[in-house]
Protein backbone atom coordinates (compact mmCIF):
# COMPACT_ATOMS: atom_id res chain seq x y z
CA UNK A 1 0.00 0.00 0.00
CA UNK A 2 1.40 3.37 -0.97
CA UNK A 3 1.44 6.26 1.49
CA UNK A 4 2.40 9.89 1.58
CA UNK A 5 1.00 13.13 0.26
CA UNK A 6 0.32 14.06 -3.31
CA UNK A 7 2.42 16.89 -4.70
CA UNK A 8 -0.89 18.56 -5.45
CA UNK A 9 -2.34 19.47 -2.07
CA UNK A 10 -6.10 20.08 -2.17
CA UNK A 11 -8.22 21.13 0.76
CA UNK A 12 -9.91 18.14 2.39
CA UNK A 13 -13.70 18.24 2.19
CA UNK A 14 -15.74 18.02 5.36
CA UNK A 15 -17.13 14.49 5.58
CA UNK A 16 -19.83 14.29 8.24
CA UNK A 17 -22.79 12.06 9.05
CA UNK A 18 -24.90 13.96 6.52
CA UNK A 19 -22.43 13.11 3.73
CA UNK A 20 -22.37 9.44 4.68
CA UNK A 21 -26.17 9.37 4.98
CA UNK A 22 -26.60 10.79 1.48
CA UNK A 23 -24.16 8.28 -0.01
CA UNK A 24 -25.83 5.36 1.77
CA UNK A 25 -29.23 6.59 0.59
CA UNK A 26 -27.97 6.58 -3.00
CA UNK A 27 -26.51 3.11 -2.58
CA UNK A 28 -29.80 1.78 -1.23
CA UNK A 29 -31.76 3.50 -4.01
CA UNK A 30 -29.74 1.75 -6.71
CA UNK A 31 -29.64 -1.69 -5.13
CA UNK A 32 -32.05 -4.25 -3.73
CA UNK A 33 -32.07 -3.89 0.07
CA UNK A 34 -30.96 -6.81 2.18
CA UNK A 35 -33.70 -8.79 3.90
CA UNK A 36 -34.48 -7.79 7.46
CA UNK A 37 -34.58 -10.37 10.19
CA UNK A 38 -36.85 -10.27 13.21
CA UNK A 39 -36.06 -10.67 16.87
CA UNK A 40 -37.29 -13.90 18.54
CA UNK A 41 -41.10 -13.94 18.67
CA UNK A 42 -42.80 -13.48 21.98
CA UNK A 43 -45.16 -16.13 23.31
CA UNK A 44 -48.72 -15.20 24.09
CA UNK A 45 -51.19 -16.77 26.53
CA UNK A 46 -54.56 -17.64 25.10
CA UNK A 47 -57.11 -17.02 27.80
CA UNK A 48 -59.58 -19.57 26.48
CA UNK A 49 -57.04 -22.40 26.42
CA UNK A 50 -54.86 -21.24 29.32
CA UNK A 51 -51.86 -22.53 27.33
CA UNK A 52 -48.82 -20.83 25.94
CA UNK A 53 -48.27 -21.27 22.19
CA UNK A 54 -45.78 -19.66 19.85
CA UNK A 55 -46.92 -17.06 17.38
CA UNK A 56 -46.06 -17.32 13.69
CA UNK A 57 -42.50 -18.55 13.25
CA UNK A 58 -39.94 -15.87 12.39
CA UNK A 59 -36.26 -15.97 11.61
CA UNK A 60 -34.13 -15.55 14.73
CA UNK A 61 -30.64 -14.11 14.46
CA UNK A 62 -27.93 -14.61 17.07
CA UNK A 63 -26.86 -10.96 17.16
CA UNK A 64 -24.06 -11.56 19.66
CA UNK A 65 -22.52 -14.08 17.29
CA UNK A 66 -22.96 -11.73 14.31
CA UNK A 67 -21.33 -8.84 16.17
CA UNK A 68 -18.41 -11.06 17.19
CA UNK A 69 -17.87 -12.17 13.58
CA UNK A 70 -17.98 -8.56 12.40
CA UNK A 71 -15.65 -7.11 15.04
CA UNK A 72 -13.11 -9.94 14.77
CA UNK A 73 -13.30 -10.01 10.95
CA UNK A 74 -13.69 -13.80 10.97
CA UNK A 75 -14.51 -16.02 8.00
CA UNK A 76 -17.50 -18.36 8.24
CA UNK A 77 -19.09 -20.99 5.99
CA UNK A 78 -22.81 -20.50 5.25
CA UNK A 79 -25.22 -22.26 2.90
CA UNK A 80 -27.15 -20.48 0.16
CA UNK A 81 -30.88 -21.05 0.69
CA UNK A 82 -32.37 -18.73 -1.92
CA UNK A 83 -31.95 -15.56 -3.95
CA UNK A 84 -33.67 -12.40 -5.15
CA UNK A 85 -32.68 -9.78 -7.72
CA UNK A 86 -30.18 -8.25 -5.32
CA UNK A 87 -28.23 -11.34 -4.33
CA UNK A 88 -28.25 -14.48 -2.19
CA UNK A 89 -29.93 -15.51 1.06
CA UNK A 90 -27.60 -17.50 3.31
CA UNK A 91 -27.92 -19.25 6.65
CA UNK A 92 -26.31 -21.73 9.00
CA UNK A 93 -25.74 -22.38 12.71
CA UNK A 94 -28.04 -19.62 13.95
CA UNK A 95 -26.92 -17.11 11.34
CA UNK A 96 -29.04 -15.63 8.58
CA UNK A 97 -28.10 -12.92 6.12
CA UNK A 98 -27.73 -11.60 2.63
CA UNK A 99 -24.86 -11.50 0.10
CA UNK A 100 -25.25 -8.71 -2.52
CA UNK A 101 -24.44 -9.92 -6.04
CA UNK A 102 -21.66 -7.30 -6.22
CA UNK A 103 -19.92 -9.17 -3.37
CA UNK A 104 -19.93 -12.52 -5.17
CA UNK A 105 -16.51 -13.23 -6.67
CA UNK A 106 -17.82 -14.61 -9.96
CA UNK A 107 -20.51 -11.96 -10.51
CA UNK A 108 -19.01 -8.69 -9.20
CA UNK A 109 -19.33 -5.88 -11.70
CA UNK A 110 -21.67 -7.76 -14.02
CA UNK A 111 -24.92 -6.13 -12.91
CA UNK A 112 -25.79 -4.82 -16.36
CA UNK A 113 -25.25 -8.15 -18.13
CA UNK A 114 -26.72 -10.54 -15.61
CA UNK A 115 -29.76 -12.67 -16.19
CA UNK A 116 -30.20 -12.57 -12.43
CA UNK A 117 -32.32 -15.70 -11.94
CA UNK A 118 -30.21 -17.71 -14.37
CA UNK A 119 -26.89 -16.70 -12.79
CA UNK A 120 -27.93 -16.82 -9.13
CA UNK A 121 -29.96 -20.04 -9.16
CA UNK A 122 -26.87 -22.34 -9.36
CA UNK A 123 -25.65 -20.92 -6.03
CA UNK A 124 -28.60 -22.40 -4.10
CA UNK A 125 -27.35 -25.23 -1.93
CA UNK A 126 -23.70 -24.21 -2.20
CA UNK A 127 -21.54 -23.40 0.81
CA UNK A 128 -19.70 -20.05 0.67
CA UNK A 129 -16.82 -18.60 2.69
CA UNK A 130 -18.06 -15.23 3.91
CA UNK A 131 -17.32 -12.26 6.17
CA UNK A 132 -19.85 -9.97 7.82
CA UNK A 133 -19.52 -6.49 6.28
CA UNK A 134 -22.64 -4.89 7.74
CA UNK A 135 -24.34 -5.59 11.05
CA UNK A 136 -27.27 -3.35 12.07
CA UNK A 137 -29.40 -5.08 14.73
CA UNK A 138 -31.80 -2.14 15.07
CA UNK A 139 -32.63 -2.46 11.37
CA UNK A 140 -32.47 -6.25 11.33
CA UNK A 141 -29.75 -6.23 8.67
CA UNK A 142 -26.89 -8.71 8.31
CA UNK A 143 -24.87 -8.43 5.10
CA UNK A 144 -22.10 -10.87 4.14
CA UNK A 145 -19.40 -10.70 1.45
CA UNK A 146 -17.63 -13.50 -0.41
CA UNK A 147 -15.16 -11.04 -1.88
CA UNK A 148 -14.14 -9.72 1.56
CA UNK A 149 -13.41 -13.29 2.66
CA UNK A 150 -10.55 -13.48 0.17
CA UNK A 151 -8.36 -11.66 2.72
CA UNK A 152 -7.23 -13.31 5.93
CA UNK A 153 -9.13 -12.79 9.21
CA UNK A 154 -8.23 -9.59 11.07
CA UNK A 155 -7.04 -7.78 7.94
CA UNK A 156 -9.86 -5.23 8.12
CA UNK A 157 -8.89 -4.02 11.59
CA UNK A 158 -5.25 -3.87 10.56
CA UNK A 159 -6.06 -1.77 7.50
CA UNK A 160 -8.35 0.62 9.35
CA UNK A 161 -5.59 1.14 11.90
CA UNK A 162 -3.07 2.01 9.17
CA UNK A 163 -5.29 4.28 7.06
CA UNK A 164 -5.75 8.00 7.68
CA UNK A 165 -7.41 10.93 5.93
CA UNK A 166 -5.17 12.51 3.29
CA UNK A 167 -3.22 9.30 2.65
CA UNK A 168 -2.63 8.14 -0.93
CA UNK A 169 -3.17 4.40 -1.44
CA UNK A 170 -3.47 1.85 -4.22
CA UNK A 171 -6.50 -0.31 -4.87
CA UNK A 172 -8.43 -2.33 -7.43
CA UNK A 173 -11.82 -1.39 -8.87
CA UNK A 174 -14.32 -4.04 -7.74
CA UNK A 175 -17.66 -2.49 -8.72
CA UNK A 176 -18.94 0.45 -10.76
CA UNK A 177 -22.38 1.92 -10.03
CA UNK A 178 -24.35 4.98 -11.08
CA UNK A 179 -23.32 6.81 -7.91
CA UNK A 180 -19.64 5.87 -7.67
CA UNK A 181 -16.84 3.33 -7.75
CA UNK A 182 -15.96 0.70 -5.14
CA UNK A 183 -12.25 0.03 -4.63
CA UNK A 184 -10.66 -2.87 -2.73
CA UNK A 185 -7.75 -1.57 -0.65
CA UNK A 186 -6.55 -5.06 0.27
CA UNK A 187 -9.28 -6.21 2.63
CA UNK A 188 -11.31 -3.05 3.09
CA UNK A 189 -13.57 -1.68 0.38
CA UNK A 190 -13.75 2.08 -0.15
CA UNK A 191 -16.09 4.21 -2.21
CA UNK A 192 -15.21 6.99 -4.64
CA UNK A 193 -18.42 8.97 -4.87
CA UNK A 194 -19.13 10.25 -8.40
CA UNK A 195 -18.48 13.80 -7.19
CA UNK A 196 -14.90 12.80 -6.25
CA UNK A 197 -13.96 11.19 -9.56
CA UNK A 198 -13.08 14.29 -11.55
CA UNK A 199 -12.90 18.07 -11.30
CA UNK A 200 -15.09 18.08 -14.40
CA UNK A 201 -18.60 16.76 -14.98
CA UNK A 202 -18.99 12.97 -14.98
CA UNK A 203 -22.04 11.45 -16.68
CA UNK A 204 -21.23 7.93 -15.45
CA UNK A 205 -18.25 6.53 -13.49
CA UNK A 206 -17.57 3.96 -16.23
CA UNK A 207 -16.31 6.86 -18.37
CA UNK A 208 -13.24 7.16 -16.15
CA UNK A 209 -12.48 3.76 -14.62
CA UNK A 210 -12.61 0.13 -15.69
CA UNK A 211 -13.63 -2.89 -13.64
CA UNK A 212 -10.60 -4.71 -12.25
CA UNK A 213 -8.16 -1.89 -12.98
CA UNK A 214 -5.55 -0.82 -10.43
CA UNK A 215 -5.81 2.83 -9.43
CA UNK A 216 -4.30 5.34 -7.01
CA UNK A 217 -6.75 7.10 -4.71
CA UNK A 218 -6.72 9.43 -1.71
CA UNK A 219 -8.45 8.63 1.58
CA UNK A 220 -11.00 11.30 2.50
CA UNK A 221 -12.60 9.82 5.61
CA UNK A 222 -12.91 6.63 7.63
CA UNK A 223 -15.94 5.16 9.39
CA UNK A 224 -14.68 1.85 10.88
CA UNK A 225 -17.94 1.20 12.74
CA UNK A 226 -19.70 1.11 9.35
CA UNK A 227 -16.80 -0.52 7.52
CA UNK A 228 -16.77 2.52 5.21
CA UNK A 229 -13.90 4.41 3.60
CA UNK A 230 -14.50 7.55 1.54
CA UNK A 231 -12.00 7.90 -1.32
CA UNK A 232 -11.16 10.46 -3.99
CA UNK A 233 -9.56 10.23 -7.40
CA UNK A 234 -9.68 13.89 -8.36
CA UNK A 235 -7.70 15.08 -5.32
CA UNK A 236 -4.57 13.42 -6.67
CA UNK A 237 -4.61 16.10 -9.36
CA UNK A 238 -4.45 19.89 -9.13
CA UNK A 239 -7.79 21.66 -8.88
CA UNK A 240 -8.04 23.57 -12.19
CA UNK A 241 -10.78 25.80 -10.82
CA UNK A 242 -8.33 27.40 -8.39
CA UNK A 243 -6.42 28.96 -11.30
CA UNK A 244 -9.30 29.17 -13.76
CA UNK A 245 -9.38 32.95 -14.09
CA UNK A 246 -5.73 32.96 -15.13
CA UNK A 247 -5.70 29.76 -17.21
CA UNK A 248 -8.93 30.14 -19.19
CA UNK A 249 -10.31 33.67 -18.64
CA UNK A 250 -13.50 35.01 -20.20
CA UNK A 251 -13.16 35.52 -23.98
CA UNK A 252 -10.12 33.22 -24.24
CA UNK A 253 -10.34 30.59 -27.01
CA UNK A 254 -9.37 27.02 -26.18
CA UNK A 255 -9.54 23.55 -27.83
CA UNK A 256 -12.22 21.33 -26.34
CA UNK A 257 -13.79 17.91 -26.84
CA UNK A 258 -17.55 17.39 -27.01
CA UNK A 259 -18.56 15.00 -24.22
CA UNK A 260 -22.35 14.92 -24.61
CA UNK A 261 -24.94 16.37 -26.97
CA UNK A 262 -28.37 17.33 -25.65
CA UNK A 263 -31.44 19.05 -27.09
CA UNK A 264 -30.52 22.43 -25.58
CA UNK A 265 -26.76 22.39 -26.16
CA UNK A 266 -23.57 20.38 -25.74
CA UNK A 267 -21.05 19.86 -22.96
CA UNK A 268 -17.41 20.31 -23.91
CA UNK A 269 -14.26 19.50 -21.92
CA UNK A 270 -11.25 21.80 -22.18
CA UNK A 271 -8.49 19.55 -23.49
CA UNK A 272 -5.69 21.13 -21.47
CA UNK A 273 -7.54 21.40 -18.14
CA UNK A 274 -10.11 18.58 -17.87
CA UNK A 275 -13.05 20.78 -16.85
CA UNK A 276 -16.35 21.06 -18.68
CA UNK A 277 -18.73 23.81 -19.67
CA UNK A 278 -21.97 24.11 -21.58
CA UNK A 279 -22.24 25.42 -25.12
CA UNK A 280 -25.87 26.53 -25.32
CA UNK A 281 -27.58 25.83 -28.63
CA UNK A 282 -27.89 29.60 -29.19
CA UNK A 283 -24.07 29.78 -29.21
CA UNK A 284 -23.65 27.14 -31.94
CA UNK A 285 -24.04 28.85 -35.33
CA UNK A 286 -24.22 25.63 -37.39
CA UNK A 287 -27.26 24.48 -35.38
CA UNK A 288 -29.75 26.91 -36.86
CA UNK A 289 -32.66 24.94 -38.35
CA UNK A 290 -31.03 21.56 -37.60
CA UNK A 291 -31.10 18.90 -34.93
CA UNK A 292 -28.05 19.46 -32.74
CA UNK A 293 -26.98 15.81 -33.05
CA UNK A 294 -26.66 16.37 -36.80
CA UNK A 295 -24.08 19.08 -36.14
CA UNK A 296 -22.07 17.83 -33.13
CA UNK A 297 -21.07 14.37 -31.93
CA UNK A 298 -19.38 13.04 -28.80
CA UNK A 299 -15.63 13.07 -29.32
CA UNK A 300 -15.60 16.00 -31.78
CA UNK A 301 -12.70 18.38 -31.14
CA UNK A 302 -13.80 22.01 -31.49
CA UNK A 303 -12.66 25.52 -30.63
CA UNK A 304 -14.68 27.29 -27.93
CA UNK A 305 -14.65 30.76 -26.44
CA UNK A 306 -15.13 31.12 -22.68
CA UNK A 307 -18.37 33.07 -22.40
CA UNK A 308 -18.75 33.23 -18.64
CA UNK A 309 -16.92 31.72 -15.67
CA UNK A 310 -17.98 31.02 -12.09
CA UNK A 311 -14.94 29.31 -10.59
CA UNK A 312 -16.32 29.28 -7.03
CA UNK A 313 -19.23 27.08 -8.17
CA UNK A 314 -17.15 25.23 -10.79
CA UNK A 315 -19.30 26.31 -13.71
CA UNK A 316 -18.70 27.99 -17.04
CA UNK A 317 -20.32 28.54 -20.38
CA UNK A 318 -18.82 28.44 -23.88
CA UNK A 319 -19.61 29.88 -27.26
CA UNK A 320 -18.70 28.63 -30.73
CA UNK A 321 -19.32 32.07 -32.18
CA UNK A 322 -16.19 34.14 -32.68
CA UNK A 323 -17.44 37.25 -34.50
Amino acid sequence: MAGGKSKYENAMPVIDDGWWASVLAEENRFSTPAPRYAEPPKREVREEAKTTEPMEKKVVVNWNQVKDLYMSDKIIQLTVTGHNRGGLLVEGDGLYGFVPFSHLIELAGKADTLDRDHDLEPYVGRSLRLKVIECVPEDGRVVFSERAAQTEPGKRAELFHSLHAGQNVKGAVTNITDFGVFVDLGGVEGLIHISELSWGRVSHPSQLVKLGSAIDVQVLDLAPERCRVALSLKRLMPNPWQTAEADFPVNSIRPATITSVLSYGAFARLNDFGVEGLVHISEIPQAEGKQLKEVLHEGDVVQVRVLHLDASHQRMGFSMKFD
